[in-house]
C-alpha cells in the first residue's frame, strides 16, 4: 500500500508581528497564504487588531504574548504556533527595541535590555523557530541600514546590535543550508512607524529621495524571501533605505 503524503504545513510565525514593520509583515504573509502566529510584548490590543484585520480577510491568525528577551517565553511561542498551525514554514525576527542617548550618557541598564533583545533574543527566536521548521523553510530577520552606515547621534549601541544581526544571519547561512533553510536580513532604513515619530522631518530631508518608507515596503520585501523564488539566496543583508546609504 502506498503512503498518502502529508500536506507541508505553510505556517509563519513573527516575532513583534504587534505593530510597525512587524504587523505589516503579518498581514503581508497572510495575504500570501500563510497561517499566521505573531507575537508581542505588553500590548495586546495592537496584537488582536492585528489578527482581526487578517481574519476579516480570510486568513488564518493567533497573537501570542511573547518577551523577546526571555528565552522560555520564545520557545513557548514557537511551540504554540507549531502546536495551533504545524510546523514553521516561515519565521520573521522582528522583534528590537531602540533607544538613543549619548556615549557619556547611555545607562548600562539600557545597554544590557538592547543586548538582550536585539541579539540575545534574535539568536534564541532563530534557534528556536529553526528546530520546528520545515526543510526548505525561510527564516527572516529585521535589522537596520545603521549596520552599514551612520544612522542619527545617539544610535551607536542599536547600530551596534543590528551589525551583530548581520553578522549572524551571515554564519547561520552555513548551519542551515544542509537543511535547504534559508535565512536573510532585511535592513531598512528610514520608516514611517512609532520609532521614528520624533524626528521623521530630520530623515526626510536627509534622504535622497525625499521621503521615508512606509512599512509595506519592507512587508514586501519580506514576503518574497519567504517565497519559492528566493530559494537560492541566503546569508545576505537587503538594504531598503530610499538611498541613504549611497
Amino acid at each position: 500500500m502506498t503512503a498518502i503524503a502529508q500536506p507541508i504545513s505553510n505556517a509563519a510565525l513573527v516575532f513583534g508581528g504587534s505593530r510597525g514593520i512587524g504587523a505589516a509583515i503579518a498581514r503581508r504573509l497572510a495575504r500570501e497564504g500563510h497561517p499566521v502566529a505573531l507575537t508581542y510584548v505588553s500590548r495586546p490590543d495592537n496584537a488582536a487588531e492585528v489578527v482581526a484585520a487578517i481574519q476579516a480577510g480570510g486568513g488564518q491568525a493567533i497573537a501570542i504574548q511573547a518577551d523577546s528577551a526571555d528565552a522560555e517565553a520564545i520557545a513557548a511561542a514557537v511551540e504554540q504556533a507549531v502546536a495551533h498551525f504545524g510546523p514553521l514554514q516561515v519565521a520573521v525576527v522582528n522583534a528590537g527595541i531602540y533607544d538613543s542617548s549619548p556615549l557619556a550618557d547611555f545607562r548600562t541598564e539600557v545597554l544590557d535590555r538592547m543586548l538582550a533583545v536585539n541579539v540575545r533574543g534574535v539568536f534564541l527566536a532563530l534557534q528556536s523557530a529553526a528546530a520546528a521548521m520545515n526543510e526548505g523553510g525561510r527564516l527572516i530577520t529585521i535589522g537596520s541600514n545603521t549596520a552599514v552606515r551612520a544612522g542619527v547621534v545617539g544610535s551607536s549601541v542599536y547600530a551596534m546590535t543590528k551589525a551583530a544581526v548581520a553578522t549572524l544571519v551571515r554564519e547561520l547561512a552555513l548551519d542551515l543550508a544542509p537543511r535547504r533553510i534559508t535565512i536573510n536580513n532585511i535592513q531598512p532604513g528610514p520608516i514611517e512607524t512609532d520609532i521614528t515619530t520624533d524626528f521623521i522631518d530630520y530623515l526626510v530631508q536627509r534622504n535622497p529621495m525625499g521621503r521615508v518608507g512606509q512599512p509595506d515596503e519592507v512587508a514586501g520585501l519580506a514576503a518574497w524571501l519567504a517565497s519559492r523564488e528566493a530559494s537560492y539566496m541566503t546569508g545576505s543583508s537587503l538594504t531598503i533605505d530610499g538611498g541613504w546609504v549611497i
